[in-house]
C-alpha cells in the first residue's frame, strides 16, 4: 500500500506512475486500452539505447505502473507465442528489445553482405561528425545532423569504423568515437592528420555552445 508522502503532488509515486496519479493539468490519467499501451510501449523499446525500467516506461506513456508491467508481460509472450525474430528480456534493472539467439546466423549473413556495400552519404556525414567531435553522444550526432541517426550508427558500428566508449555523465548517453579501422580506411596516421573542418562541415562550427538540454 502507498502512503501519501510516497506521492508527490503530481500523483507520481516515487517508482512511477501509480494508480490514481494525475496528469500535468491535475486530473486523473486517461487510461489507454492494452492495444494502444502495448503499441506506444514498442515503439519506444525499439528505439532506447539501454535496458529502461518500467518505472520511467510509465511516466513516458503516463499510465500506471501495473498497466505498463502488464502490457510488457503482454508483448514477451506474444513475440515468444509467435517465434518472433526478436524477443523482450529483462536486464541491468530494466528491460529491452533483442534479437533472438536463433536468429544470430541469418543476422551475421546480412552484416557481412553489408560490409561488402559502399557507405551512404548519410553514413559518410554521421562518421565525419563523430571524427571531429568524438567522443560524441548519438543524440549530439542526431542535432547536429538534424535526422535521427540511430540506424547510420548501427552500421559504423557493424563496420568497426565506430565504438562505444563509455556513458556521457550528462545525458546517459552512450559515447562514441572512430576505431583503428577508421584510420586505416582512410589512410591515416592519428587523428591530427585529419584535414581542416571548416571546409568539410562548415554547419557544425560554434556548436560548443549547446548544451544537454538543446538535444
Amino acid at each position: 500500500m502507498t502512503s501519501p508522502d510516497d506521492v508527490h503532488e503530481d500523483g507520481l509515486h516515487e517508482g512511477g506512475l501509480g494508480e490514481g496519479a494525475l496528469d500535468e493539468g491535475g486530473q486523473p490519467l486517461l487510461l489507454m486500452d492494452l492495444v494502444e499501451l502495448s503499441a506506444a510501449l514498442e515503439a519506444i523499446l525499439f528505439v532506447v539505447e539501454a535496458p529502461v525500467t518500467v518505472a520511467t516506461l510509465a511516466v513516458a506513456v503516463q499510465q500506471p505502473v501495473d498497466a505498463v508491467r502488464a502490457a510488457l508481460d503482454g508483448l514477451g509472450r506474444g513475440y515468444d507465442e509467435r517465434h518472433a525474430g526478436i524477443e523482450l528480456r529483462e536486464v541491468a534493472g530494466g528491460v529491452r528489445v533483442y534479437t533472438r539467439p536463433a536468429q544470430a546466423p541469418v543476422i551475421e549473413h546480412f552484416l557481412q553482405d553489408g560490409q561488402r556495400a559502399k557507405l551512404s552519404q548519410a553514413a559518410l556525414e554521421t562518421l565525419a561528425v563523430i571524427a571531429y567531435r568524438q567522443p560524441v553522444t548519438r543524440a549530439r550526432v542526431s542535432a547536429i545532423r538534424g535526422v535521427n541517426v540511430d540506424g547510420v550508427v548501427r552500421t559504423l558500428l557493424t563496420r568497426g569504423l565506430i565504438v562505444e566508449v563509455g556513458t556521457d555523465a550528462d545525458t546517459g548517453g552512450g559515447l562514441f568515437r572512430t576505431t583503428e579501422a577508421f584510420l586505416e580506411k582512410m589512410g591515416l596516421r592519428s587523428l591530427d592528420e585529419l584535414p581542416s573542418l571548416a571546409p568539410l562541415l562548415p554547419e557544425i562550427e560554434g556548436l560548443d555552445a549547446f548544451t544537454a538540454d538543446d538535444l
